[in-house]
């Protein structure tokens, strides 16, 4: 999808609605707005239900204040016409009240960004603005301030949160990445206390992407190919409808023979992937063109170690990345399907994917299918894609069925005998 060159009313509708889908707003909660070429302002209209918007809904406000539309615009124009003024490179503004970051504004703290590498990569430092009433000029003031600050995110004391960019994909991916970080926070202090990256830990994550692969214009596509393009995108909009994947974060690929493999694209929104967007490794070379995933090294050595792996799934699942950044160990015993998927889940230090790949490569068997990197990522595998995603969502729901037990009682594994049973009943080694 070419975001850039839709419409400014069109863009507004396409994310309000994603906000609303995703329960990160409520119906009559929100705004967004573009500033395009002209100076005018294109923003959501007040009180109108944010789940069926559409296109003649969005308020066009002129740079003289003249408001084109048959609405009147959000009560929060104020701050995204102050927003503009301060900060010429900011061409887009969202505001909203997802629930973790709502939590947040309530105890008047800024989530930890931290405790992974993506949200600190996509949101940069982020502000905390002082309570005014919403709609005020005292608002927008206060947030202002903070915006000069070269702040692009702002949590907005007992309201909600804004962020902007040149952009308004950009300005919702930092809104949607952050408010991850913020979820995974809370869930995972159920655990124990989420441990945040050193500055050192950050600048390893930041090495991850500096691949030399060349490129290859390929010059056909079989049919088994094509296939598998199709299925690799189907699997990676329903992780992300899951909430297993976000539209920054999230890898899929699949083995196409002994050296060649097909790869998610880096910076594609994974909610809008197209089979035309997945990038094709042979050896040493990429699909001309296209940019692979950052993991794209991991996943080739992992295919040349092991031939019984035909796909590989790397996410950031916010239950089983409680467990990852709190450094609490995970049991699979907790049912039967649970430990028949996922087996000893291993797990491995921060930066190991990145700094010893070989040592995560070599983790990988029948026996433990699955490995956690602390404070990065979980990676299953699979002899299909359908087989590496299960184990994806099981060990996900493993993670969220260990942590809600956690909160009503004492937690029974089965035992060693009934593991054995489960063993020889499925022919487990």
């Amino acid at each position: 999808m070419n975001f850039n060159v839709m419409h400014p009313a069109e863009q507004i509708v396409l994310l309000i609605n994603r906000v609303y889908q995703k329960g990160l707003t409520t119906t009559s909660g929100g705004n967004l707005s573009i500033m395009d070429s002209e100076g005018n302002i294109w923003i959501t209209p007040s009180g109108i239900d944010k789940g069926s918007l559409s296109p003649s809904d969005i308020c066009k406000v002129l740079p003289d204040g003249t408001v084109i539309g048959k609405y009147k615009p959000s009560v929060e124009l104020p701050f995204h016409k102050l927003v503009y003024k301060t900060r010429p490179d900011v061409s887009a503004v969202l505001h909203a009240h997802p629930p973790a970051l709502v939590s947040y504004s309530l105890i008047r703290e800024i989530p930890n960004a931290n405790i992974i590498p993506t949200p600190h990569q996509v949101c940069g430092p982020v502000g905390i603005a002082k309570y005014e009433v919403p709609g005020s000029e005292a608002l927008a003031k206060r947030i202002v301030t903070e915006i000069k600050k070269g702040f692009n995110v702002v949590v907005m004391e007992n309201h909600g949160v804004i962020t902007c960019a040149d952009n308004l994909f950009e300005a919702f991916k930092r809104f949607e990445t952050l408010n991850f970080a913020a979820s995974l926070g809370i869930t995972a202090s159920i655990l124990g206390k989420p441990e945040g990256l050193t500055d050192e830990q950050l600048q390893i994550y930041n090495t991850k992407g500096q691949h030399t692969l060349g490129e290859f214009i390929p010059t056909d596509y079989s049919s088994e190919e094509r296939k598998l393009r199709k299925e690799m995108c189907a699997l990676i909009h329903r992780a992300y409808d899951q909430g297993l994947f976000t539209s920054t974060q999230g890898t899929f690929s699949v083995r196409l023979n002994a050296h060649t493999f097909l790869i998610t694209p880096y910076g594609v929104d994974r909610k809008y992937i197209e089979p035309e967007d997945i990038v094709r490794i042979e050896h040493e070379w990429r699909e001309a063109g296209k940019e692979p995933s950052r993991s794209v090294r991991l996943h080739k050595l992992i295919y040349d170690e092991h031939p019984e792996i035909n796909a590989i799934t790397v996410a950031q699942p916010e239950h089983i990345m409680a467990f990852g950044v709190t450094h609490t160990e995970i049991d699979s015993r907790t049912i039967p399907e649970s430990y028949i998927n996922i087996r000893d889940l291993a797990r491995v230090p921060f930066g190991t994917n990145i700094t010893d790949p070989e040592k995560l490569s070599s983790l990988l068997s029948d026996r433990s299918p699955v490995v956690l990197v602390e404070n990065d990522s979980v990676i299953s595998t699979g002899t299909t894609l359908i087989n590496a995603f299960d184990r994806l969502e099981v060990a996900e729901f493993t993670a969220n069925t260990i942590i809600h037990a956690k909160m009503i009682g004492d937690i029974v594994m089965i035992n060693e005998k009934e593991v054995e049973d489960i063993n020889k009943a499925f022919h487990l080694k």
